[in-house]
């Protein structure tokens, strides 16, 4: 058996790691050329992910990457895990999933390198991980794929949709453990994907259609938004009333039953919170119907980063300042603590938000030593982590880091803002926001 994943990202490369460390022969094909090299020189350029991890496969020839799509056809089997963002429209943009598929297309029919235990010649699978709405699958996808290749989905290939369930950094979970969803474009094309993926993995869960395992993944994230806002709404209600929602929330989840915790930030991080629920709003809209509770949940969660500035405006007005011309130090520039992965942050939001009214950010990430060029905030690619020092006018924790949790605040004479509740040694000027 021998796959070709494309996109070696967050989720690509893990993916691919599992299905190698099974013994899968796995190919992977990325258009940038430093993750290929990186990979074919036994390197990782994920901090989570050990190098170690990709040497002890690449060494047994069950690993390479390439930027080169004909060689689909060595292959039985095509992963696709590709971005799936919002353009700036807030709709769904597909075109990395629609490329991919274009690309691959010409390479789809069987190999006579790929037969079956009978001779006969075996149909590819392509199995789609981005997540997208439904009816991405077996429509857009399957016809892009069924024009370039001048085959028929489910008789000359087979695909389906199997959505990622990747939370980078997390240690009790891992790819190999999590039940693995999934849905055929026909019953053989979902026989095909529960068969290879059942190779690397500890669980699968089939349902009846590719549209189901599309709903599936966005159902998780809908309902990890709607519980985010409803507890950043607390937030700010429970903050006029001088109550804790820290307390308030650590007292809830004391309850066995009839309750799950979930905790406010300065706003949505990820590739999957911010942007899975408008794949579905924005798709509702084909069926004439509203998700007016989703929509209120993102107006709710957007507008997080402006209740933060306007925390650290209050924290700047008691020391008689002006946040015009303030220096601010912004902790954390990844969404999620312990992680390099500064996809979506509300940390670029704040510091946009906060430059834009005129203060000097600067900002500390161990994780993110340097800001890389990003499509939404490209002008402050290049900007390098300082040191976390008592010079500025404020400090804003955005990004609940270990090493933020330890960090000795307490002679701190400049206020700080704490968005997540994280610092324990805490100066006599301390803000939650």
């Amino acid at each position: 058996m021998k796959i070709a994943i494309i996109g070696l990202g967050y989720v690509g490369l893990p993916l691919g790691l599992r299905f190698a460390e099974s013994g899968v022969s796995v190919l992977g094909i990325d258009l940038d050329q430093k993750k290929v090299d990186a990979i074919n020189a036994g390197q990782t350029y994920i901090r989570h992910i050990e190098a170690g991890q990709i040497t002890s496969v690449r060494d047994v020839g069950l690993l390479e990457a390439s930027t080169d799509f004909s060689r689909i056809t060595e292959v039985d089997a095509v992963l696709i895990c590709v971005p799936t963002p919002l353009n700036k429209y807030r709709e769904p943009d597909i075109s990395y999933v629609l490329k991919s598929g274009e690309a691959i297309a010409p390479y789809l029919a069987p190999q006579l390198s790929g037969l079956n235990s009978q001779g006969a010649q075996r149909a590819k699978l392509v199995v789609l991980e981005s997540t997208t709405y439904p009816g991405t699958t077996d429509r857009e996808l399957r016809l892009v794929l069924e024009a370039g290749s001048k085959l028929k989905a489910g008789v000359d290939f087979h695909l389906a949709f199997s959505p990622e369930r990747e939370d980078p950094g997390r240690k009790d979970h891992s790819v190999k453990t999590i039940p693995k969803v999934m849905g055929g474009y026909t019953d053989k094309c979902l026989e095909r994907c529960v068969e290879l993926y059942s190779m690397a993995l500890d669980a699968i869960h089939a349902v009846s259609s590719c549209r189901v395992a599309e709903a599936t993944k966005l159902t998780e994230n809908i309902f990890r938004a709607v519980n985010i806002a409803l507890v950043n709404e607390l937030k700010m209600v429970f903050h006029k009333m001088d109550i804790d929602v820290w307390d308030v929330l650590n007292a809830a989840a004391t309850k066995p039953f009839g309750y799950m915790p979930f905790y406010p930030g300065p706003g949505l991080g990820g590739h999957c919170i911010p942007i899975d629920p408008f794949y579905l709003t924005w798709k509702a809209r084909e069926y004439d119907q509203h998700t007016k509770f989703i929509e209120l949940a993102g107006e709710v969660n957007t507008s997080m980063p402006d209740y933060v500035v306007d925390r650290v405006v209050e924290a700047l007005n008691d020391e008689a300042k002006s946040i015009k011309g303030s220096k601010i130090l912004l902790l954390g520039m990844a969404y999620k603590p312990n992680v390099d992965d500064d996809r979506e942050s509300p940390s670029y939001v704040l510091m946009r938000k906060l430059e834009q009214r005129g203060a000097q950010v600067s900002y500390n990430d161990p994780y993110v030593p340097e800001i890389g060029l990003t499509r939404e905030y490209p002008q402050f690619a290049g900007r390098r982590s300082v040191d976390i020092s008592d010079k500025y006018d404020c400090v804003l924790l955005a990004t609940h880091h270990n090493e933020y949790k330890t960090f000795d605040f307490c002679g701190f004479s400049s206020p700080v803002v704490d968005t997540r509740n994280c610092i324990k040694k805490r100066p006599s000027k301390y803000y939650q926001a």
